[in-house]
C-alpha cells in the first residue's frame, strides 16, 4: 500500500481538485466554517505532504536527479525559505505571520509536486490509465459546466454557499455580483450580462486551464471512436469559459506541440482554433446564455462604468477585462523594477489580499514572485520551469505543450495559485522530465 500511495495521491488530485471549490462552498452552506473548514480544505496539502513523507521514508531521502531542473527547483525553494525567514521590516514588507505561512505554501506547492513526481515511475499502461482519468475528469467538468450555464440560474449561486466561501472563509471580497466572483459573467457593457462556464471549479479560468491540458492530451491520443466526441465537448467547454487568453494559449500550445512532434498538423489546428475563437468571442454576447444583474449590482456596474469607461469590443485592448490585466501587469512590473530586492513572502496576490496586507502586485505569477522573492527569486522560478520544459519536449509532447501554454498564461494569471495546475501539472512534469 505504501508503495502505491504516492500514485493514488496523483489520482486523487486529478479527480478531486476540480471538485474542491464546489465541495467547500457546499460545506460552508451546511454550517462547516472557520477553523473546521480550513482543516477540511487543507486535504490537498496534507495528501501531498503525506505522499512526500512516504517517498522520503521509502527512499531514505528526497527524490532527486542531477539535472539542471532539479538544482534550479532547489534554488527556487531556497529563495522561498530565505525570504520567509528574513524580517519583513528589512525589506519594507508588511505581511503578517499568517501571510508568510500562506505565501510559503503557495510558492512551494509546485516544488513539492515536482519532487513527488520525481519519485514516480509510470509504465505505459499506467500512463494510459492516468490519461483516461484526466480526459474523463475534464469531460465531466465541461459537461457539467454546460448544463450549469443553461439550467441553473445565477440566483441559485447567489443564494448558495459560494459567496460565503469566498468572502467569509477565504477573505476575498467580491462586490459586483452579490458576493460571487465577477468573472461568473461577461458584461458586454449593455447591462445584459452573459454567463460564463465556471463548472465545479467555480472559476472560468481554472476550468479553462484544465480543459486546455485535456485538449492537448486528446490531440496526441491514439485514434478511438469516442475521441472525436470527447474532443468536441472539451473544445466547446473551453469556448464557453470565454477565456480569451486560454484560447490564445492553447493555440501557442499547439505550435509547441508541432515542434515537439516535428509535424505541421498542429499548426494548422492552431490557425483554425484562432479563427473559430475570434468568431466565437465576438458572437458570444449575442448567443451566450443571458442572465440579469440585481438592482444593487446594476448600481455598482453603472458606477464602475462612469468611473472607468471602456470599450464593448471583446478584442479591443481598451475592453475592461483586457485593460485591467494590462494595468495589473504594468503596475506589478514597475513595482519589481523599483524594488528588485523584493518585499518578503506574503506581500503579493491573493495571499496579501486574504491576510490584510498591502497587495503590491497581483494576477501575474512572475510579478507576484518578484515582489515576494525579489527579481532573482522570480528568475530562478522561470529558469527552473524553462529547464523542465526543455526536458519535456524530449519525452512527452502533449505535456510540454501544456507546460509552455501555462508558463505563458503565468504572465497574466497566478497559475501556481490554480490548485489543479500546481498539484497535477508539476507532478506529471516531475515524473516525465
Amino acid at each position: 500500500m505504501t508503495e502505491r500511495f504516492p500514485r493514488y495521491a496523483l489520482y486523487a488530485f486529478i479527480v478531486g481538485l476540480p471538485l474542491h471549490n464546489v465541495a467547500m462552498a457546499t460545506l460552508w452552506d451546511l454550517g462547516v466554517r472557520d477553523t473546521a473548514l480550513d482543516v477540511v480544505s487543507a486535504w490537498k496539502e496534507v495528501l501531498l505532504a503525506a505522499a512526500l513523507a512516504v517517498v522520503v521514508w521509502r527512499q531514505r531521502g528526497l527524490p532527486f536527479k542531477s539535472t539542471a531542473a532539479d538544482w534550479l527547483a532547489l534554488a527556487f525553494a531556497a529563495f522561498v525559505v530565505l525570504y520567509a525567514l528574513l524580517p519583513q521590516g528589512w525589506l519594507d514588507g508588511d505581511a503578517t505571520t499568517r501571510g508568510v505561512v500562506f505565501g510559503v505554501r503557495h510558492h512551494l506547492t509546485p516544488v513539492a509536486a515536482f519532487l513527488l513526481g520525481r519519485s514516480l515511475h509510470f509504465g505505459s499502461d499506467e500512463l494510459r490509465r492516468i490519461g483516461f482519468l484526466l480526459l474523463g475528469a475534464a469531460a465531466a467538468v465541461a459537461a457539467w459546466g454546460l448544463i450549469d450555464v443553461y439550467a441553473i440560474s445565477l440566483d441559485t449561486w447567489r443564494n448558495s454557499g459560494v459567496p460565503g466561501w469566498y468572502d467569509e472563509q477565504l477573505g476575498l471580497e467580491y462586490r459586483g455580483l452579490s458576493g460571487l466572483p465577477e468573472n461568473f459573467v461577461y458584461n458586454p457593457g449593455d447591462e445584459r450580462p452573459v454567463r460564463r462556464l465556471v463548472s465545479t471549479f467555480l472559476s472560468p479560468l481554472a476550468t479553462a486551464y484544465m480543459l486546455l491540458a485535456a485538449i492537448l492530451l486528446a490531440a496526441t491520443w491514439p485514434r478511438a471512436r469516442w475521441l472525436s466526441a470527447a474532443l468536441g465537448l472539451l473544445l466547446v467547454g473551453l469556448l464557453f469559459t470565454y477565456s480569451r487568453t486560454a484560447i490564445a494559449a492553447l493555440a501557442l500550445g499547439l505550435v509547441v506541440l508541432a515542434y515537439a512532434l516535428r509535424s505541421w498538423w498542429p499548426v494548422a489546428a492552431a490557425v483554425v482554433l484562432v479563427a473559430v475563437g475570434v468568431a466565437f468571442v465576438q458572437a458570444y454576447p449575442d448567443i451566450g446564455p443571458e442572465t440579469r444583474f440585481t438592482p444593487a449590482e446594476l448600481e455598482i456596474q453603472r458606477a464602475g462604468g462612469r468611473e472607468n469607461p471602456t470599450s464593448g469590443d471583446p478584442l479591443d485592448p481598451d475592453e475592461s477585462s483586457i485593460d485591467s490585466h494590462w494595468d495589473n501587469l504594468r503596475d506589478g512590473a514597475e513595482t519589481v523594477a523599483r524594488h528588485p530586492q523584493g518585499y518578503g513572502v506574503g506581500n503579493a496576490g491573493v495571499t496579501a489580499s486574504r491576510t490584510g496586507g498591502d497587495v503590491k502586485a497581483g494576477e501575474s505569477t512572475y510579478t507576484e514572485l518578484g515582489v515576494d522573492l525579489g527579481l532573482l527569486g522570480a528568475l530562478a522560478f522561470i529558469a527552473w520551469n524553462l529547464a523542465l520544459l526543455r526536458l519535456l519536449l524530449r519525452t512527452t509532447p502533449w505535456l510540454a505543450a501544456t507546460f509552455a501554454a501555462v508558463l505563458v498564461l503565468g504572465v497574466q494569471t497566478d497559475v501556481i495559485g490554480v490548485h489543479w495546475l500546481a498539484f497535477v501539472l508539476w507532478t506529471l512534469a516531475g515524473e516525465r522530465a
